[in-house]
């Protein structure tokens, strides 16, 4: 066993979309002597700076930012691999004296890596991989999500009908294994984690301050070029990976001239206030994590003083 003394201390910054991470998690690296890891899904990829609000080097403030914008978009990559790439990154921030912080919104990466989950057991089948991805061209999305529903309900619930790779790979899992998602995460729950976290959870109290905040940010989104951004990568590559993000499969039907530039505006916002819903879903269930409130963001000193609080209190460091 792992005594506390001996486990690496970190400090996880997470919380749905808007909730203000970014910020916080920079601001705790420069006081804390820390570095940033990245727990986003598409912040991997190149290419996407405004679809999936990638902190400008401003807003970095000088902080070194790991796992993010290395990917191409066509691309695969899985939780295995984040967990991977995390773990080495932490190991190398904490051999240089610095403290690792996790900040991000994927919920299923901050888990699979603090953790400790093991993927060595998961299996893969090509030609069952080739048959589902066949019947999801033929039946289509809904049917695949229901299907997935049938074999592993939580999974079901908290993968989203779009997301068309992760729900076959949820199916293939089961289908593989016999068990559900849940059942083969604890599976993999075979060794001690090496990390001692502290869990900061950020969110809007007031939900509607939060999807007023998705709102405006939207609206940033396409005044910075999230069209022309968009637009660039659909052409390059068309539908892969990275057109599960938010942002990029509600722009199709405008290029395509099924709506206009508002009306996928408006789908933008509805799918990221659902995602946020989802998000929040996720990490409530982890008691680890403490709160707080950053719905008064002009108060950003009280927001940074009550995260210091969690951090002394759970005496990671």
């Amino acid at each position: 066993m792992v005594s506390n003394s001996e486990k690496i201390p970190v400090i996880v910054v997470c919380g749905p979309t808007a909730s203000g991470k970014t910020a916080v998690g920079v601001e705790l690296a420069l006081r804390l002597g820390g570095e940033v890891v990245s727990a986003d899904s598409m912040q991997i990829y190149k290419g996407l700076a405004i679809s999936t609000a990638k902190p400008s080097p401003e807003e970095m403030r000088g902080v070194p930012h790991h796992l993010m914008d290395f990917l191409e978009p066509d691309e695969p990559f899985s939780v295995a691999d984040y967990v991977k790439m995390a773990r080495e990154c932490i190991s190398d921030i904490r051999s240089r004296g610095k403290l690792p912080i996790i900040v991000g919104g994927t919920g299923l990466y901050i888990n699979s890596l603090i953790d400790n989950i093991s993927f060595d057991h998961i299996v893969s089948d090509d030609s069952l991989r080739k048959e589902l991805e066949a019947e999801a061209l033929e039946m289509g999305k809904e049917h695949m999500h229901e299907k997935l529903r049938s074999l592993d309900p939580e999974a079901a619930d908290r993968i989203h009908p779009n997301n068309v790779i992760r729900v076959i790979r949820a199916i293939e899992m089961c289908l593989l294994s016999g068990r559900t998602g849940s059942e083969n995460r604890e599976e993999s729950r075979k060794n001690e984690s090496p990390y001692e976290p502290c869990m900061i959870g950020l969110t809007c109290f007031d939900r509607q301050v939060l999807y007023n905040r998705i709102d405006r940010r939207v609206d940033k989104m396409l005044e910075a070029g999230l069209e022309a951004e968009v637009r660039a990568v659909y052409e390059k590559y068309r539908l892969r990976t990275a057109f599960n993000a938010i942002g990029f499969k509600e722009m199709i039907p405008y290029f395509e001239g099924e709506c206009s530039l508002e009306e996928a505006a408006d789908k933008i916002k509805q799918e990221t206030r659902h995602y946020a819903k989802r998000q929040l879903t996720w990490f409530r269930r982890d008691v680890r994590i403490t709160w707080t409130d950053t719905a008064n963001s002009e108060q950003f000193d009280g927001i940074i003083s009550n995260c210091l609080n969690i951090v002394a209190k759970s005496k990671i460091m």
